[in-house]
């Protein structure tokens, strides 16, 4: 269905099924992951999605206290997806790794407390904070 992959394209991703979820997140960690003022993220199911290259992990712990466990590629350190031990169904990726100008725009808008004050997305569902908000909209869509 869909490819996503790092910038030198040493790590891939093939996802067989369409994503159940984009979402934009503007935590302070995803600012700071993307160097950007917010990430666009899409979730699959972690069954659906095949991994092809090595993968360097880091750990970080959400504002849940739950870890999140961020892949990226060790040759040019793009972060590709990650997969939060709250929801261990889930697999988050970036939908700029996926490259498709026509992917789904996000219906959800997590993290609003730290948002820019000039991000404006139109018609998303909007939450202040937090992870558990992704963790049910992916159960109710499964």
């Amino acid at each position: 269905m869909s490819d996503a992959q790092c910038v030198c394209g040493s790590l891939r991703l093939k996802m067989r099924e369409p994503a159940k979820l984009v979402a934009a997140c503007h935590c302070l960690a995803c600012q700071r992951r993307t160097g950007t003022s917010f990430s666009v993220n899409a979730f699959y199911a972690t069954d659906a999605v095949e991994v092809f290259g090595a993968a360097r992990e880091y750990i970080r712990v959400a504002d849940s206290g739950r870890n999140v466990r961020m892949y990226f590629c060790p040759a040019c350190g793009s972060t590709l997806y990650w997969k939060p031990d709250a929801a261990p169904a889930i697999i988050g990726v970036g939908v700029g790794a996926l490259a498709d100008p026509n992917f789904p725009a996000p219906t959800l808008s997590i993290f609003e407390r730290s948002k820019h004050h000039w991000v404006n997305l139109a018609e998303v569902e909007r939450f202040q904070a937090s992870h558990s908000t992704v963790s049910a909209a992916f159960t109710e869509l499964n």
